[in-house]
């Protein structure tokens, strides 16, 4: 039965990264949510996407620049909409908890590679054993260097390589990386992949799903998860 991750909460609704996207994706009743962390300044694992504040907070510059405190200060909903005036960064500690609580799987994407962050991937795997939710986590990243550091740490969390264009063998590049999942660009996906990937017990949880022939397409691949701004219109059509 393929699941269905909330891309960055229900970020087709609510400011993306933000506790508001993440509560409605509970509400929607997504199987997981899917978001992305960054180091604070003052080494906080803090929930945003881009490495800079300035497309979805009233802040400017990289987040690496400030410390939580002063991260905790900015606007990360106006952006969105002025109803969300007043949401703030979150905390990765305060996603797993709401996912703890929901009992909800979470994608953790590494944001790193163009941005170096000393420490990120022994802070993520902390944070994952301190609410003891190892077994509803799968960490991915575009840096695959970052994946291969998580095995080299603990062999055994869930790792998923991320990535935008087709891959030859896929596959056999992910073993490679000692990861468990592909997490491909739906474009790029073809049902041989997928039947081969299944065929070796590896599982294929594709991003960003919207429209509603491309959910319905993706649908008949049986693919493991899918990752979309709107979980309630894609549970909607996998319950088809």
């Amino acid at each position: 039965m393929t699941k269905v991750w909330a891309h960055r909460g229900a970020s087709g609704y609510y400011p993306e990264n933000t506790m508001s996207s993440f509560e409605e994706a509970v509400k929607q009743k997504a199987d997981g949510i899917e978001l992305d962390v960054h180091l604070s300044k003052d080494g906080y694992l803090v929930v945003c996407h881009d490495e800079t504040l300035n497309r979805t907070t009233n802040g400017k510059g990289f987040i690496k620049q400030y410390d939580l405190y002063e991260l905790k200060q900015l606007d990360a909903g106006s952006w969105f909409d002025k109803r969300f005036k007043g949401e703030k960064i979150p905390l990765l500690e305060e996603a797993i908890d709401l996912v703890k609580r929901s009992n909800m799987e979470l994608n953790i994407e590494i944001k790193a590679g163009s941005i170096f962050y000393p420490g990120i991937e022994e802070k993520v795997l902390k944070m994952i054993d301190k609410y003891g939710v190892r077994n509803k986590v799968i960490i991915s990243s575009f840096d695959h260097y970052s994946l291969v550091k998580i095995k080299n740490i603990d062999k055994d969390i869930k790792t998923g390589i991320l990535y935008t264009e087709a891959l030859y063998k896929p596959i056999n590049y992910m073993k490679t990386t000692g990861a468990n999942a592909l997490h491909p660009n739906y474009i790029t996906l073809t049902k041989d992949v997928v039947e081969e990937a299944h065929s070796l017990g590896i599982d294929i949880n594709t991003y960003t799903v919207n429209i509603e022939e491309h959910i319905r397409l993706i649908k008949s691949m049986n693919v493991n998860a899918i990752i979309t701004n709107y979980p309630d219109i894609a549970k909607a059509i996998l319950a088809e």
